[in-house]
């Protein structure tokens, strides 16, 4: 099950952060890491500090962006801090922990991380289905990234230890690359009913993001959606 849990570091500065991160994923049991970008590949240090789980940064995999991370999980939950212009459903790190193992059969899931200096952008978590803060001391809650990945994959271990107590979720999730078609398609057929004005889209899209987020429809809801989308573009072209 734990294969299952993708850890993403998001355009991360410092190589030793990544080495870090690697170790505390091991020591949890975890082996599955992907780069978003990151400022340098892995390097020597990077090795040095991954100490004993230098498989595990071997096996990571480097891509440009975070869509290509996510592309085929069904769960996506993002590092932040609970201060943001647009609120999303937030998760505490055991809630974080118990929602990933309860869906890890069914679709790869993933943890993102942010910049060491700044975390996700707001796009970045967008594309995520929840947030999950760490609550840490208000007068001093800077964390290192490497102290995150390791509270967050605890989190994670211990809810797999404790699989028994949990019914496997029997809903079918549209992955996340489903999701982001739909919004594509969402977006283009609001613009041509002109309920979106091109020049001034204002932040429809990102309220209309929250809600589904929020709502989390099944695969067969969004194709039902798709359709309904479908059906307002035929009658557009007609008139």
């Amino acid at each position: 099950m734990l294969d299952n849990v993708r850890i993403i570091l998001a355009n991360t500065s410092h190589t030793g952060n990544i080495g870090s991160a690697a170790r505390a994923m091991k020591t949890m049991g975890l082996s599955d890491l992907y780069l978003v970008d990151p400022v340098q590949a892995p390097d020597g240090k990077a090795s040095a500090l991954a100490a004993g789980a230098g498989d595990v940064l071997a096996n990571a995999k480097i891509v440009s962006t975070l869509d290509e991370a996510v592309a085929d999980c069904g769960l996506v939950v993002g590092t932040s801090a609970r201060s943001r212009t647009h609120s999303w459903p937030m998760l505490e790190p055991r809630e974080c922990g118990e929602k990933l193992i309860q869906e890890v059969n069914k679709y790869p899931v993933a943890l993102v991380f942010g910049r060491e200096n700044n975390g996700l952008t707001n796009e970045e978590l967008q594309q995520c289905h929840f947030h999950v803060c760490i609550p840490a001391n208000p007068e001093y809650s800077s964390l290192n990234l490497a102290a995150a990945v390791q509270t967050l994959c605890y989190e994670t271990r211990m809810a797999y230890l404790a699989t028994e107590a949990h019914e496997e979720v029997e809903a079918d999730y549209p992955l996340n690359d489903d999701l982001e078609r739909f919004y594509v398609h969402l977006e283009s057929t609001l613009k041509s009913t002109g309920f979106i004005v091109e020049n001034h889209p204002g932040v429809v899209m990102t309220k209309l993001r929250r809600l589904f987020n929020r709502a989390r429809p099944e695969s067969q809801e969004l194709n039902i959606l798709r359709g309904i989308l479908s059906s307002i573009d035929k009658t557009v072209k007609k008139g």
